[in-house]
């Protein structure tokens, strides 16, 4: 277990320095997929299945929809990566990135999260260092994207930061002329 762990914890020590904005969507994505039931340890790199049973329940697997079929594995929802930082992506498939009530359902998590993202004194309260709810694979998948987000964090200079004063920290936009 403790391997397990310390393997984590030997992120790349070049993580790169990320705009808040950058944390907050690989921070919710991350969330997201981890929110899902899984008995393995990821990878980085390598390619996992999203999937969803009945209204709430999602589960995270090795298995590609075409081997399993809908009745088995439930709804294919999309491809999940955890990156080489322990940050996850997720590419919807095309039935789920067409279901309008599952993209509303996902906007009203996005809205939630940006509440709570809001609503803390810092932006680092929202890692997940330690989630109790979650087993053994997906406590260690948190704690490692934790560490990372943080590390990424410190060198953007934004660790400690409410979430409003480290977007005062990004250069400003430049404003397009609506005469143009």
């Amino acid at each position: 277990m403790l391997d397990t762990l310390d393997a984590r914890r030997q992120l790349p020590a070049s993580l790169p320095p990320k705009p808040v904005e950058q944390i907050s969507a690989e921070l919710f994505t991350s969330l997201f997929v981890l929110e899902s039931r899984f008995r393995f340890k990821p990878v980085p790199g390598q390619t996992y299945f999203l999937y969803r049973r009945g209204t709430s329940a999602y589960w995270l697997g090795l298995t590609p929809p075409r081997m399993l079929g809908e009745t088995v594995a439930g709804r294919f929802i999309g491809h999940c990566v955890m990156q080489t930082d322990m940050t996850w992506t997720l590419a919807l498939s095309e039935s789920a990135a067409n279901d309008h009530a599952f993209l509303d359902e996902l906007e009203h998590k996005k809205h939630e999260f940006e509440q709570r993202l809001q609503a803390a004194e810092r932006i680092d309260d929202l890692l997940p260092v330690y989630e109790r709810g979650f087993d053994f694979y997906r406590r260690a998948a948190g704690f490692a994207l934790a560490y990372s987000l943080s590390r990424s964090m410190v060198r953007a200079g934004i660790s400690g930061l409410s979430y409003d004063s480290a977007r005062a920290l990004l250069p400003a936009r430049p404003q397009t002329d609506p005469q143009a």
